[in-house]
């Protein structure tokens, strides 16, 4: 004969210890959410911006038609101009690279005090994806938070999570995902993905 256990007084009255158990793992589950395993994204590194794959800028070389119009940097970080060929561009700032283009024309012998300047005319894109009611391509405006980029996609659908959403970002060069909130930044070359919920 099996002894009569005594209640457990943390479980309401009446529920058995294994309806307790399922109702407390549905409720944990719910608490968890989508991306409950993510760390939050790190901030953006400080300081000026950094030119990456998809950039078209403007770079203008005083005395030298040629070399002044719009250039791409192309996926592999490079920027193709006349006379010079190939010049790396990614991860350098805008005075890196207007440096980096008068080194290259003094080398090549064409000038001997060039005067380079070199601007963003538009960002690399972000990419919104997930519950948005028009997932895609867009292109970035400083200053864009989440919820920006949530707006530009359309906004939310009605199964979207509308409080935290996943970013896979390139950073140091490597590619790291993390949650952000409504209000964080968002940079170009973003993935920003928005969770559908659990209902």
């Amino acid at each position: 004969m099996n002894p009569i256990r005594p209640a457990d007084p943390t479980l309401p009255a009446g529920m058995p210890r294994r309806a307790a158990l399922l109702a407390a793992l549905a409720a944990l589950a719910r608490c968890a959410g989508p991306g409950a395993g993510l760390a939050a994204l790190p901030p953006p590194e400080p300081g000026p911006y950094r030119l990456g794959g998809g950039d078209k800028l403007r770079i203008i070389t005083y005395g030298e038609d040629q070399l002044t119009g719009d250039f791409t940097v192309s996926e592999g970080g490079t920027i193709a101009l006349p006379l010079l060929g190939a010049l790396p561009a990614a991860g350098r700032t805008l005075v890196q690279l207007q440096e980096e283009v008068a080194r290259a024309l003094r080398k090549a012998g064409l000038f001997r005090n060039p005067s380079v300047i070199a601007e963003v005319r538009e960002y690399r894109p972000i990419y919104v994806l997930g519950e948005v009611n028009h997932p895609g391509e867009y292109p970035w405006q400083p200053g864009m938070s989440v919820i920006g980029a949530v707006a530009v996609a359309g906004g939310f659908t009605y199964r979207a999570v509308r409080d935290r959403v996943s970013i896979v970002r390139m950073l140091n060069a490597t590619s790291v995902e993390g949650l952000a909130r409504r209000g964080d930044p968002v940079i170009p070359g973003d993935v920003v993905n928005v969770f559908e919920r659990r209902f």
